[in-house]
């Protein structure tokens, strides 16, 4: 009784197991979705994105307002070393108490590069010794500090940053595409594995059945011994495909489900749509889609800018440096708090410091030619980049809207070579073809629907491979960038 219980018990197990592991049909559509929002290659590219969107917030606000709220309260017990009036330093011993409190407000000039500031400050000092309490306070100062001939990295920031931006989410929207073609490859990759195992296994069942038909046949006399041993064959043939087709089925199944980031156990298996969308892509608007969205021409843009921010910066360092520095307010000082308030004094300061290369042995001359030797360098490669990245375009249009009519050929191949098939299969079977005929047809059938599933292939990538170089859907004809989300 006990191990009729257990024989029951992992009966139960492996039915559970069997019943785990379910078949999922996957269209075409599904697996792009499933790719774009769970594959690793995915997700490494929105983290990116991320990254980079809140690095541009973090640009935007150097040129909003800061409000700084500071206190540097400190409590001195110790002897230290005093001048005196007449010159002289003696030691003596404090014992002190500070406290402060200071609120600033600052924004950034961008048009200059130089800060401006307005402040308040309390500060109270008592000496513990004496119970003595003194306090100063600076009610209203504005001030303004500016490097007069320096490099403004300010002005230059505002004119890369937001191309950088439009850079990595172009770039963002171009990974999506290039996972959608991507997906495509292993999709139809493993469509073909799956058909590969259909044919085989066709194969085998007709090969069976013509074997045990010839075997009959040669029984009466009616066919040679050879053409049942080209039969048998065949067979054994078939029978070797099968055990290869499940190989790769496997390959291509466990290749996908990691590109996906599919960690399930269950089988996919792809669904095809025979049918493609038939539309022509105009040439000239494919160019300008392509001009106006690609990350790539952010990155030639970016490109070009830096390197006249570089030599900006050459320049500035090899000349004249001068620093302004201006503070303007009131102040006073008292033993009360209400009267350190009263009757303010003025204050102002100026600080301006020159420093002029007297002798520095061509370095600042050779760094601005180095400078100005990238931005040519820099003009010639976005040249030949642009040269190039118009004629990819162009080729992809031409290749795309001539795959569509490839498609369709392929298609009407298959179903063709599908009933050119059982025609041959049923003409041997009377007896009015040979078994080379049979094989024939047999070879064309499976070749055909081969090649219709990589038109396909090749139909969808060339689809999104041009969809991430122009960056915009043609068929809803709107830019892809404008759908990313924002975090």
């Amino acid at each position: 009784m006990k191990y009729l219980l257990i024989f029951i018990l992992l009966s139960g197990l492996r039915v559970f197991s069997v019943s785990a592991q379910q078949s999922i049909f996957l269209t075409l559509d599904d697996a792009i979705r499933e790719a774009q929002a769970a594959s690793p290659e995915a997700q490494a590219a929105k983290h990116s994105y991320r990254s980079a969107y809140w690095n541009y917030r973090s640009f935007r606000a150097n040129y909003l307002p800061i409000v700084n709220l500071t206190a540097m309260p400190y409590l001195n017990r110790q002897i230290n070393k005093i001048t005196q009036p007449d010159g002289t330093e003696i030691f003596l011993k404090q014992n002190q108490l500070n406290t402060d409190l200071n609120l600033e407000i600052s924004q950034n000039i961008a048009f200059t590069g130089g800060s401006l500031f307005l402040q308040t400050s309390l500060q109270r000092m008592d000496e513990l010794e004496t119970s003595s309490t003194a306090y100063s306070t600076q009610p209203f100062t504005i001030g303004y500090q500016q490097s007069l001939f320096g490099y403004n990295s300010l002005k230059w920031d505002k004119r890369i940053e937001p191309v950088r931006f439009r850079e990595v989410k172009k770039n963002y929207a171009e990974t999506l595409e290039l996972i959608a073609s991507k997906t495509c490859e292993l999709f139809f990759d493993l469509a073909t594995a799956q058909a590969n195992l259909d044919i085989a296994n066709s194969n085998y069942a007709a090969a069976d059945t013509l074997y045990r038909y010839a075997k009959g046949r040669y029984n009466i006399g009616s066919i040679t011994e050879n053409e049942m041993l080209q039969l048998e064959v065949n067979k054994l043939n078939e029978e070797t495909n099968v055990m290869k087709a499940r190989i790769e089925v496997e390959d291509a199944l466990l290749t996908f489900k990691s590109f996906l980031g599919n960690q399930t156990d269950d089988t996919l298996k792809v669904t095809l749509h025979d049918e493609v969308p038939e539309f022509i892509i105009p040439l000239d608007e494919a160019i300008h889609q392509a001009y106006k969205h690609s990350p790539d021409i952010e990155t030639y843009r970016r490109l070009k800018l830096e390197s006249k921010s570089e030599l900006a910066q050459a320049k500035a360092n090899r000349g004249l440096k001068a620093d302004l520095y201006l503070q303007f307010g009131l102040t006073q000082t008292a033993d009360k708090l209400k009267q350190a308030y009263k009757d303010p004094l003025n204050q102002q300061y100026v600080s301006l410091s020159i420093a002029i290369p007297i002798l520095d042995w061509g370095r600042g001359k050779g760094k601005v030619r180095v400078a100005k030797s990238q931005v040519d360098l820099i003009e010639t490669q976005v040249t030949q980049g642009l040269s190039d990245f118009e004629l990819n375009v162009r080729k992809l249009v031409r290749q795309f809207n001539l795959q569509s009519k490839q498609v369709a050929v392929a298609s009407r191949t298959d179903e063709t070579a599908a009933r050119r098939y059982e025609v041959a299969r049923r003409l041997y079977l009377m007896g009015k073809s040979t078994v080379l005929d049979l094989n024939a047809a047999t070879t064309e059938k499976d070749t055909a629907r081969r090649n219709h599933i990589e038109a396909l292939k090749t139909y969808w990538t060339l689809y999104y491979t041009l969809r991430s170089l122009t960056q915009y859907d043609f068929r809803t004809r709107q830019p892809l960038s404008e759908c990313l989300p924002e975090f």
